[in-house]
């Protein structure tokens, strides 16, 4: 029963490498998942907000040319009117009116109001008691608006937004290097399947030659049964072994090959290289981290958003002033034609104040609110830039002594694979028992795993290096993307 599930296992593998197989490399791998996989999609999706968020802030400076209408407004009905003499009377209102203005609107970031010049025009027919057409126009205005005196939002805007756009390029960036060091833990783990499987067939094979081998020598009593139970029990085990990693060989296919968004998950891999040697030192670490992470970009935008509060609640929480102002021309009549002649001027100039008198306490808890969250966001500030050097520093003495490891790693590898072979032929020589031979077996199969923990391990931490700092090692240049251009 066993082996016929084995035999299974194995024609469906057959069948699945019968298809259109696919070699990638481990830079291939990354190169595809920075353009086709669902988390790069989602990424670009996020920075597309970032990018029109601060196309809307640029284009909240610039002139704003507007149209606004009404066509028509009807209007049959009786309401209550305020009459010359200070009485109220109700009149009956039939009538049609038509209005439109063009407005030119532009934010002033130097004193936080907004400037207009607009023109007007209305129009209205009036039904009953009699017949008649009205209009009036405006030809120009000039109108400026501001509605604090004491707090300019826009220069706060001009400081804030750019670092806003800034830090998503660069989080941008970051997340392409997480990609990448997904990619590569998907890799590895389909890298170590692939490898842990021939693995298993290739022992599953030697163990049932010797096996065979063991039976022949025992009808001819050089061995004992004990022996030749323990050989069959390897066999068996070989069995289950080839079955387990035949399982997670199909998963670790299918993860990586959904990921990469392939259409075949008969995907086989190579052991990347190593890397040419290079040297990190902490100090040109944080050095770039400092110059290159989203981290440091958003340490000063979170103090500005913090003071920007503090402005806010100060300009505005013991003294509130505005201001109103409106210059131009105007005419009405009944006749279109005699609109544009002898214009009435129109001025108005309003500044408002609010003062509070007794608010019991209100505005000074209000002031001390933002006071005391501005000193609770250094104190978070100073602490995760602790931790962020600390970070960049582990990881650097970490990856220092990352490649003598997997010198190590490599060279037991080659120990192993020796001494299990030598192993074998002494075993067929009748020099060694089968317990000898299992664990060299076994210690060959650790190493094996081993470098390639190592090996795995080395690559990713060379990723998260990148990411930490956003500088490429290798070539000795700051890591960059092109920016997305969307229509």
């Amino acid at each position: 029963m066993k082996k016929s599930l084995i035999y299974c296992l194995l024609l469906l593998t057959g069948f699945a490498f019968s298809q259109e197989k696919r070699f990638i490399t481990l830079d291939e791998a990354i190169k595809i998942a920075q353009e086709e996989s669902p988390e790069y999609k989602a990424l670009v999706n996020q920075n597309q907000a970032s990018y029109w968020r601060y196309r809307n802030y640029q284009a909240r400076f610039l002139p704003q040319l507007r149209l606004d209408a009404t066509l028509p407004q009807f209007r049959n009905s009786v309401n209550r009117i305020l009459l010359d003499d200070g009485s109220d009377d109700f009149r009956r209102s039939n009538q049609v009116s038509f209005d439109g203005s063009l407005s030119l609107n532009q934010n002033i970031a130097l004193t936080g109001g907004t400037i207009s010049v607009s023109s007007n025009v209305e129009r209205i027919d009036r039904f009953e008691p009699n017949e008649s057409t009205g209009f009036a126009v405006i030809p120009f205005s000039l109108n400026y608006t501001q509605n604090s005196l004491l707090y300019n939002p826009f220069k706060w805007e001009k400081r804030i937004e750019p670092l806003i756009y800034e830090e998503a390029k660069r989080e941008f960036i970051e997340r392409m290097e997480r990609i990448s060091l997904n990619t590569s833990r998907r890799y590895f783990a389909l890298l170590k399947a692939q490898i842990q499987a021939k693995i298993a067939k290739s022992n599953l094979s030697n163990q049932d030659t010797l096996f065979q081998i063991s039976k022949g020598r025992f009808k001819m009593g050089k061995i004992a049964e004990n022996d030749l139970l323990q050989i069959e029990l390897s066999v068996l085990n070989s069995e289950n072994e080839v079955i387990t990693n035949e399982i997670q060989f199909k998963q670790a296919s299918q993860n990586l090959s959904r990921y990469l968004v392939l259409e075949t998950e008969n995907i086989v891999l190579s052991t990347p290289k190593e890397l040419t040697t290079f040297t990190v030192t902490v100090e040109k670490a944080l050095e770039e981290a400092k110059s290159n992470r989203r981290a440091v970009i958003e340490f000063r935008r979170r103090r500005l958003q913090a003071e920007q509060d503090v402005a806010e609640v100060k300009g505005n929480n013991r003294l509130r002033m505005s201001l109103r102002a409106n210059f131009g021309i105007s005419q009405q009549g009944n006749q279109f034609d005699n609109l544009f002649n002898d214009f009435n001027q129109q001025q108005s100039l309003v500044v408002s104040l609010g003062i509070p008198i007794l608010d019991w306490g209100v505005s000074k808890s209000r002031r001390k609110i933002v006071e005391a969250n501005k000193d609770l966001v250094e104190t978070n500030i100073k602490i995760e830039q602790q931790e962020f050097e600390q970070e960049i520093y582990l990881h650097v003495l970490n990856w220092q002594n990352q490649r003598n490891f997997l010198k190590t790693t490599k060279k037991a590898q080659e120990i192993a694979l020796k001494r299990y072979e030598i192993a074998k032929k002494r075993f067929i020589l009748g020099k060694i028992t089968i317990t000898d031979l299992n664990i060299a077996l076994q210690e060959q199969d650790r190493s094996v795993l081993s470098y390639l923990n190592s090996l795995e391990k080395f690559w990713n931490d060379y990723y998260i290096l990148r990411r930490l700092t956003l500088y490429d090692f290798v070539q000795n240049r700051k890591i960059e993307v092109n920016d997305i251009v969307y229509d």
